[in-house]
């Protein structure tokens, strides 16, 4: 099935995705028989479609899998990275088949279902991948009927309507709104049948602070596995509040949206953290939000980086990196203020993946070095981190 301007449905059609321009994808519907608008990207991974799916970072988004075959391991309790999914949608080429994995619990359509949750298969998604990369992601309408009933134009005309990202704060409705606290470790395979279970936490003489502007479970993991006691904070937790924990680091989190948005109630609160000479590593919007802090901007990307093949060069080291990454923000090379080094740039456009605060405990990455999925190359900025706050601990 092709992305044609075809107004009627052909024969079997159940699902369709209207682009703002009036293009068209017909396909077979999984999921939820309901309606969903947003930016239509797409991710490049091969694994790990649940885990992508459940990225706080993917609010506001419908997700476009390069990858063919998504769904065949079928879903699980344990893959996921927060609560529940925070993308709109899911779009994919293959037909779903029945899950063929030992850790299965459910269907990738049920699993879909029961999150109110809308998907489309059969779809070109070459073609459309490559129009997202000429042209930007557009904003889109996927609707799923099972009966096979659609209104075009009205599909057309929401996704038309969609604001897009630029200047919507979408952390505020991805964080948590109590703090809680957090001290499972990375993932530790068993032994025959034993399928393996999360680390318990011990050994943990380090006490962080985390910003949630749409945490993903596995950095606070990778962090804990590091011997941090983590203590979660919502995205506008005051900095006096975080200071009163007596924190020996603060962790800025990834989330969703315009930084600049966030950036207004975010920003007063990491300028007074920084004040404090604590260590504080961040993570993709906790980059952008230091980048703030200091003076310098970000803007809208027009592809944004999802995926779990992209190269980033640690200029500290010359090593390259092959990362997972998920940001459709950046931060700006022009007025970039003097105070900050960058460390990590991308091999794909030469964009900012990496920035250290010169004389301060301070740094950060555009990327996910706690992947999840993908490679983990970076897992050593955790080690960085903890290697900081031990220093300032004496």
């Amino acid at each position: 099935m092709t992305d044609t301007p075809q107004k009627a449905p052909p024969n079997g059609a159940t699902a369709v995705l209207v682009l703002a321009d009036g293009h068209v994808f017909w396909g077979q519907g999984i999921g939820a028989a309901v309606t969903r608008v947003g930016e239509v990207c797409f991710n490049t991974s091969l694994t790990g479609y649940q885990e992508i799916m459940t990225d706080p970072s993917y609010a506001g988004q419908l997700i476009t899998f390069t990858f063919p075959h998504i769904g065949n391991v079928g879903t699980n309790d344990d893959d996921i990275e927060s609560q529940k999914p925070a993308a709109l949608g899911l779009i994919s080429r293959a037909e779903i088949t029945e899950p063929s994995n030992h850790r299965a619990q459910s269907t990738l359509g049920s699993w879909l279902e029961s999150h109110q949750l809308p998907g489309i298969t059969g779809v070109d998604t070459r073609r459309l991948t490559r129009r997202i990369r000429d042209q930007g992601a557009p904003s889109g309408a996927l609707q799923y009927s099972p009966d096979g009933v659609f209104d075009i134009a009205a599909l057309q005309a929401k996704a038309a309507s969609w604001p897009g990202l630029a200047g919507m704060d979408l952390a505020i409705t991805v964080s948590c709104r109590d703090s809680y606290t957090w001290d499972e470790g990375i993932w530790q395979f068993g032994t025959d049948n034993d399928t393996g279970s999360y680390a318990s936490g011990d050994d943990q003489p380090w006490h962080v602070v985390a910003i949630d502007y749409g945490a993903k479970r596995n950095i606070l993991r990778n962090l804990a596995n590091q011997g941090c006691r983590i203590t979660v904070v919502p995205a506008d937790c005051p900095a006096e509040t975080i200071l009163a924990l007596n924190p020996d680091g603060i962790f800025l989190a990834n989330g969703p949206g315009d930084p600049q948005a966030t950036g207004e109630y975010a920003v007063p609160t990491v300028q007074r953290l920084i004040a404090s000479g604590k260590p504080i590593f961040g993570i993709c919007l906790g980059h952008q939000m230091l980048a703030l802090s200091y003076g310098a901007t970000t803007q809208k990307m027009d592809l944004g980086h999802r995926g779990g093949n992209h190269p980033v060069k640690d200029l500290t080291t010359g090593k390259v990196e092959i990362t997972s990454q998920n940001h459709g923000f950046v931060v700006c090379e022009e007025n970039l203020p003097a105070t900050l080094e960058v460390t990590h740039r991308s091999l794909f456009d030469g964009s900012i993946e990496g920035l250290q605060v010169i004389g301060k405990p301070i740094f950060s990455v555009q990327y996910h070095p706690e992947a999840s999925p993908g490679p983990s190359d970076s897992n050593y900025l955790f080690a960085r981190f903890t290697d900081l706050i031990k220093q300032a601990r004496g």
